[in-house]
């Protein structure tokens, strides 16, 4: 039950991240449940991968070359969920952002 409430809450933060987000599109709920999924799976075990890849320029970078990592994810999740698109890597970026707090404050307000 409780994976599935965790499910919920980011689907429906997918949801209003691409509400509140011009150049990013959900086609309805259903879409931004799978959206959550697949952006879930593609942080679990593509992004450690990259993350370790691009440690030289992270570390230049001071860490805010993951915020490039983390809209390329979500540009590649784009490519694979139909009824999801974005726009360009900088709507992907500030959707990654968006999305990111939404999920916090979630959390935050289930564990009240």
């Amino acid at each position: 039950m409780n994976e599935f409430m965790y499910l919920l809450t980011n689907g429906l933060a997918v949801y209003i991240s691409s509400y509140l987000l011009r150049g990013v599109h959900v086609k309805d709920f259903f879409v931004a449940i799978v959206v959550a999924v697949i952006l879930s799976i593609v942080n679990i075990i593509l992004k450690p991968m990259i993350v370790f890849l691009t440690l030289p320029l992270n570390i230049l970078t001071l860490g805010l070359f993951t915020l490039v990592i983390n809209g390329f994810m979500v540009i590649l999740v784009s490519r694979v969920v139909p009824g999801f698109t974005v726009d360009s890597v900088g709507w992907g970026i500030l959707f990654s952002i968006i999305l990111s707090f939404i999920s916090s404050l979630f959390n935050w307000l289930k564990k009240e």
